[in-house]
C-alpha cells in the first residue's frame, strides 16, 4: 500500500471554522489566488456562483470543502511550496466575504521538501474540479 500524496495546500482549524461560518451565510465557496508571491499573502474567498474560474486556472485542492485555485502565472511562483491557509484580525482584500468579519485570510507557506516533490500528484486546470452542490 502506498503513502498517501502531500497536499498542496491546507487549513488551520481558525480559518476553517471561519470557512464554515460564512458557507451559512453566502453558501457554497472557493479560494482564489491571484496575486502574491510569498509568505503573507492573502487568497480572495467568493462565493463559488459569483467568481467565474478561467480555463487555465491551477485547482490546488480543497480545503474545509472548499475548492483553491490559483492564477496560472502565481503557480509558476509557488508550485514548489505547500500553503495554509490561516485568518488574522485585520481587513479582508477587495470583495472577498471574510472582509466585514473585521479578519482576513492570510497565506503562510512553506517549501515541499524533495521527497515531497517527488510524491506530488498532478495539479488540475480549469473548472471542471468545481463542484456547484455546497
Amino acid at each position: 500500500m502506498g503513502r498517501t500524496p502531500p497536499a498542496r495546500v491546507a487549513i488551520t482549524p481558525d480559518a476553517a471554522d471561519l470557512v464554515r461560518r460564512l458557507v451559512e451565510q453566502h453558501g457554497p465557496l472557493l479560494f482564489h489566488q491571484s496575486g502574491g508571491c510569498c509568505d503573507g499573502s492573502s487568497p480572495m474567498c467568493f462565493p463559488r456562483e459569483e467568481f467565474r474560474v478561467g480555463e487555465r486556472e491551477v485547482y490546488l485542492g480543497d480545503v474545509a470543502e472548499t475548492p483553491f485555485y490559483m492564477g496560472p502565472e502565481q503557480y509558476e511562483y509557488w508550485s514548489h511550496t505547500h500553503l495554509t491557509v490561516d485568518v488574522v484580525p485585520g481587513r479582508g482584500g477587495g470583495f472577498s466575504v471574510e472582509a466585514p468579519e473585521g479578519v482576513r485570510f492570510l497565506i503562510r507557506s512553506r517549501l515541499f521538501t524533495d521527497e515531497e516533490l517527488a510524491a506530488l500528484p498532478p495539479v488540475g486546470i480549469g473548472r471542471h474540479h468545481v463542484s456547484t452542490r455546497g
